[in-house]
């Protein structure tokens, strides 16, 4: 490698006409407006496929000719003055937040991810996890929320997938051209790059920052690649989700301490972080670092404040889908952080890293960490907050399951960003200006039923063809790349048809979410899609992890029935799977198919890109579909069963998937009225929008989050903060001795006063307590009667009732309690008691872990 001794950076030379166009293409707002996709194309179609979208490449790459042409071009520039004023009106006018919240500015959200996916040119995510991230911080724009985003620079982002011959995925890395991307370097004031220094064992490393504008919000990202740093620390963030677990760690370092230091150093001081998975949970012990030397609070009192002001968002439902660290990699890079800096010991610092108290645990859970830090905590849909509960139950011991303190914000997507133009025109037609700024507000949706059946139906054919079109260019691509023959070529431009019911999966192809599936019973599933007059056709895309061998066996499967005879012009498989063939895909199928087994998909979201488009979805009831279903919007597969013996299961979904298709689907779609429009089957289109569009969108879902955490974080981080940390420091010496005085916590005697009564429905049940709360007073606790249905056995419909305290003691010294049990259902009925720690600081009673039981 050629050792340059000096580095300069050249910029497009615009025409002082096109000067708006420097701007526009540096906010990724044009990723959501249609208007500034079409003025790019018109710059130069060409040249914008052959950049993959990417409007900074092709400025850089455009003759100098075609921009002189352009510049005297009064339709060309009247165009760009459009586009421009749409950004700068979006970025100017009043917002939701704005115009609902006393607007402050140093109520600094920061949402950290270690992948975001905002635009195909930009490689720095793998799937969904990194596309519902690029989303959130889209609709935080659009609803002008003050929040930022943290993230890492991915110099090769995710691999590249092809395939060979027998369709087995390689993979392929491509090394990304950060300056000619649309991102720039944060400098300093002498225009030097910002560089941000962590300690590793024996060594600094440094790491400069990128930052990326979508609408409002900024999205910074930290690259390790500088020349202070060796060769292999350079490495660090080149690629996303690679290397061993020492590059894990390494890159969990610099996303969440690095993340809150470059927040710092930019003076950005959050009020809150969201942690969107446990890959940035080493954010929490930063921000109490930092507390403890700004402020000499100590550890305790800085843990206490921050983990008010704390998110962290889960999107797993099995244990193993969390980074584990061993104690011992966590020492190396760890023990000189948590003595010197933290000053705590070894005990209580592995401690954090479990949520398992009574045991000293061999390794550090990064999900457990930032569980064990942050007041709120959430799965990512209804289904899944209850996955998370059974899955760390153990962490709440004697808390009833229904009120572990996991809650749950069910995903969404950002709507404009998964639309195509030609939907998007014809809904903002009829459903107006309100759809374009508010698409979680379900009046606008009503709307739906104004549009013509015929308008909508020929809005969802077009995309259809072109998806149809679009999938075959890439399959003669994708031949041509591996060396196939010319009629392996000619045969290609014969693929599917584009009035045909055509299915869609595409997804990363892990063994549980059962790609082929549907090849169960193959003869069935050609009978079903051979027939002449009700012709059926899927088209599949997706990766497997570079490790995974079972998922890339799928994709060969998948492959060898694409080359069956019969099945070669109705089965299409598409390589790299990525936001660009995801977008054809979910512009243009009539069925998203997706079979995952319950209940190991947490959320899911291509689904939700479909409704807007017209797409129906054909789903197993997990993850969203679990609460959106209903016969009038779509299909459900099965009943929500679980099943012990898998491959059973597998012949059963089959079979109710062909049953599916063939006996409710294909006649709905093909069941025409006599001007050839399959009215049953929009019908059913329009209800999924009319139903489903206001629900499951990132505006919804981002607004959800501000409401239920970030504003309630907001208000606590205050109320701790006030008066030099007055209250902070008077909460944490209230914990203190609470814990010193919960073991001399004990009911001494409780009495019935209607026992052995027949009660009636209305009736009251009195309870008497006295109790002995040693050190403590009444203000200190809560003691409560717990009520449930004795034949029920669970706490899902279980109750309690807050007693009332008399305020003098008893002769004994103890305390006494009353309450009243209301009898509103008739039935057996159990109770019992317990005590619980109460303050008004407290989000939820079980904080503290502790809890006291008759």
């Amino acid at each position: 490698m050629i050792n340059y001794i000096g580095k300069f950076n050249v910029v497009p030379s615009l025409p002082e006409k096109l000067e708006p166009l420097r701007e526009i293409v540096s906010n990724l707002f044009w990723t959501w407006n249609h208007d500034a996709i079409d003025l790019f194309r018109r710059l130069d179609g060409k040249l914008w496929d052959e950049t993959y979208h990417n409007p900074v490449l092709m400025l850089g790459k455009i003759s100098q000719v075609r921009l002189e042409e352009v510049s005297n071009d009064d339709s060309f520039i009247s165009h760009m003055n459009r586009v421009y004023v749409q950004l700068n009106v979006y970025m100017e006018e009043k917002t939701w937040y704005h115009k609902n919240f006393n607007f402050d500015k140093e109520n600094v959200i920061a949402y950290f991810s270690a992948e975001f996916g905002l635009t195909e040119c930009l490689q720095i995510y793998s799937g969904g996890l990194g596309v519902l991230s690029g989303d959130h911080l889209k609709s935080a724009s659009d609803l002008g929320l003050p929040l930022v985003g943290v993230g890492i620079c991915y110099k090769e982002g995710y691999f590249q997938q092809y395939l060979t011959t027998d369709g087995w995925q390689q993979e392929r890395y491509e090394i990304t051209d950060f300056y000619n991307q649309p991102m720039n370097l944060v400098l300093k004031e002498d225009k030097s790059p910002l560089k941000i220094e962590l300690d590793f064992p024996g060594r600094k490393v440094f790491v400069q920052v990128w930052k990326i504008q979508i609408g409002r919000v900024p999205l910074f990202l930290l690259d390790s690649n500088v020349p202070e740093n060796t060769d292999e620390d350079k490495k660090i963030t080149r690629g996303l989700y690679g290397g061993n677990n020492e590059t894990r760690i390494q890159q969990e370092i610099i996303l969440g301490i690095g993340g809150i230091r470059l927040l710092h150093a930019m003076g950005i001081k959050p009020i809150v972080c969201h942690m969107n998975e446990g890959h940035s949970a080493f954010l929490s012990l930063e921000r109490i670092r930092i507390l403890m030397k700004l402020f000499d609070l100590s550890f305790t009192e800085a843990r206490d404040t921050n983990f008010y002001s704390n998110v962290f968002t889960t999107h797993t439902p099995v244990p193993a889908g969390i980074d584990i660290f061993p104690n011992e990699l966590i020492e190396k890079y760890f023990g000189n952080y948590y003595r010197s800096e933290l000053g705590i010991s070894d005990k209580d610092f592995y401690s954090l890293g479990t949520i398992i108290k009574d045991r000293p645990a061999s390794n550090y859970n990064m999900a457990h960490l930032a569980m064990n830090m942050s007041g709120y905590v959430n799965g990512v849909s209804k289904l899944h907050g209850t996955i998370s509960k059974k899955m760390w139950q153990a962490g709440f011991p004697g808390v009833p399951f229904d009120e572990i303190p996991i809650d749950y914000v069910t995903n969404g997507v950002h709507v404009h960003s998964h639309l195509s133009n030609d939907m998007q025109e014809l809904l903002y037609r009829y459903l107006g200006d309100k759809f374009m700024r508010n698409p979680s507000d379900r009046d606008t949706w009503k709307r739906i039923d104004e549009i013509p059946d015929e308008e909508i139906w020929r809005t969802h054919e077009r995309r259809r063809e072109r998806l149809v079109a679009f999938a075959r260019k890439r399959l003669k691509n994708q031949i041509i790349a591996r060396g196939g023959s010319s009629s392996e070529i000619k045969a290609a431009k014969e693929v599917l048809d584009a009035q045909a019911l055509t299915i869609g999966f595409a997804r990363r192809f892990a063994t549980y979410k059962r790609a082929t599936l549907i090849f169960q019973d193959i003869e069935r599933l050609v009978s079903i899609m051979s027939n002449p007059d009700y012709p059926v056709q899927f088209i599949f895309a997706g990766k497997a992890h570079p490790k995974d061998e079972e998922g890339k066996k799928l994709i060969q499967d998948v492959i060898a029935l694409t080359k069956e005879h019969h099945l070669r012009k109705k089965i299409v498989f598409l390589e790299n799977y990525d936001m660009n063939i995801a977008r054809y895909l979910v512009e243009g199928c009539d069925i998203w198919l997706n079979n995952p087994r319950r209940p190991l998909e947490a959320s899911g979201t291509s689904g939700m890109k479909v409704i807007a488009n017209g797409g129906l979805n054909l789903s197993v009831l997990d993850g969203w579909w679990d609460e959106a279903y209903d016969f009038n919007v779509g299909w459900k597969i099965g009943n929500g069963e679980e099943y012990d013996n898998l491959d059973y299961q597998d012949e059963v979904e089959s079979r109710l998937i062909y049953e599916m298709i063939e006996k409710e689907i294909v006649p709905l779609f093909y069941n025409r009225s006599e001007d050839k429009l399959p009215r049953g089957w929009i019908k059913m289109m329009k209800n999924s929008m009319r139903q489903l569009g206001p629900v499951f969108n990132t505006h919804r879902m981002v607004e959800e989050y501000a409401r239920k955490f970030y504003f309630a974080s907001y208000e606590k981080r205050h109320e701790l903060m006030a008066d030099n940390w007055k209250k902070g420091k008077a909460y944490s010496a209230w914990k203190s001795k609470v814990y010193e005085n919960w073991n001399k916590i004990k009911f001494v005697s409780i009495l019935e006063e209607e026992k052995n009564s027949i009660l009636l429905v209305g009736n009251k049940y009195p309870i008497l307590a006295e109790v002995e709360l040693g050190d403590l007073t009444p203000d200190d606790v809560d003691v409560q009667i717990y009520v449930g249905k004795v034949e029920n056995g669970s706490s899902e419909n279980s109750s309690y009732v807050t007693m009332t305290c008399n305020p003098k003691k008893t002769k004994s010294g103890k305390y006494s309690y009353k309450g009243e049990i209301d009898c509103k259902n008739t039935g057996q009925f159990g109770f019992t008691l317990r005590i619980l720690p109460k303050n008004d600081i407290l989000i939820n009673k079980f904080e503290l872990g502790l809890i006291r039981w008759a």
